[in-house]
């Protein structure tokens, strides 16, 4: 928020702050009581349940009592108190959970317990949640976009020698744009206008570690003027970020560009306490081993991802998950016999 000064000169922006940062405590104070109560619900449902002659057919009886009891609370229904019953069942014996559990609101836990197949994938959006404060529609979009299968995928790539070791963890192989809305032709020049139009959405599916410095960022070198398509700054790896967009497919020659803008940005922009500047080229199709050879000599950190305007098929990037599983397991197996 810009400073607004009164006629006198007071700046009063301090109890704006305060409000604020109130509100946003008692919001997240209540949020984390209300789940503690669902899960104190859960755990008794699930111990009368395992207890009782006919099993789960109780909790009609519960809902019935509560719906008589006079009781105005809403949730409370024989389908809520399933719900709690299973938050509860799910989590009881995980031990990650439970400095998550009530840093997520309820919306956002039934979604992941509808919709994540594996334990695994179950703490990757929990974690997600807690680390980036997502809305309901957010975390669905995520979910829609495979966005743990691509993470995983992305994690088994091999990173360049001079990138930062955590950037896998800010920088993914594959984006998906589909809220870009683009024709089936288009330039560039529109491709980077409609990322300008939709940053909220394109800052959602980087991350929100990312910073949005500016489009056509002017560096100068000599008596020329160079523009890089997008700068940002990812305060998880305290460094910017160039992004230089491409609508075909990957070409080598890509990384000549891309390590000059590094260079001036390292020289001329980048302040004393950050690391060395990145680069990511996104493209709209890559080949990874004309990708692996072109930056297998150089000493800048550079990678190279390509996109998708479409939501992707969760179903394919689930198979390839189990193909690298099994195949981990095999190489496993044969150095445990060797």
């Amino acid at each position: 928020m810009s400073e607004q000064l009164t006629p006198q000169g007071h700046n009063f922006d301090k109890i704006i702050s305060i409000i604020e940062d109130t509100r946003s405590r008692a919001l997240r104070a209540v949020n984390a009581e209300l789940i503690r109560m669902y899960w104190d619900v859960g755990e008794y449902l699930s111990d009368l349940c395992a207890n009782a002659t006919f099993g789960d057919k109780v909790i009609d009886e519960v809902a019935s009592y509560i719906a008589q009891s006079g009781v105005k609370v809403k949730g409370f229904n024989r389908r809520g108190l399933y719900r709690m019953k299973q938050f509860y069942e799910t989590y009881r014996d995980d031990e990650f959970v439970t400095p998550l559990v009530t840093q997520i609101n309820w919306t956002n836990h039934l979604q992941i317990m509808s919709s994540a197949k594996s334990m695994e994938e179950r703490h990757f959006y929990l974690q997600l949640c807690a680390k980036e404060h997502y809305s309901k529609r957010e975390l669905e979009r995520q979910i829609d976009s495979a966005y743990y299968e691509r993470c995983m995928l992305s994690a088994q790539k091999p990173v360049p020698e001079m990138a930062p070791q955590n950037v896998r963890g800010s920088i993914l192989d594959t984006y998906v744009l589909e809220f870009l809305d683009l024709p089936e032709q288009y330039s560039e020049r529109n491709f980077k206008k409609a990322i300008i139009e939709n940053l909220k959405q394109f800052i959602l599916e980087f991350g929100r570690d990312f910073s949005f410095v500016g489009e056509e960022y002017r560096v100068q070198v000599g008596n020329t003027d160079f523009y890089i398509d997008l700068l940002f700054y990812n305060r998880a790896l305290s460094c910017l970020v160039a992004i230089e967009l491409k609508i075909g497919k990957f070409k080598p020659e890509h990384i000549g560009q891309i390590i000059f803008y590094l260079e001036a940005l390292d020289r001329d922009v980048k302040k004393p306490n950050e690391n060395p500047s990145v680069g990511l080229i996104l493209c709209a199709s890559k080949d990874d081993a004309v990708v692996e050879y072109a930056l297998s000599r150089t000493m800048s950190p550079t990678l190279v991802a390509d996109y998708t305007l479409y939501l992707p098929d969760k179903k394919v990037l689930q198979d390839k998950l189990r193909e690298l599983a099994e195949v981990v397991l095999d190489t496993k197996n044969q150095d445990d016999l060797e």
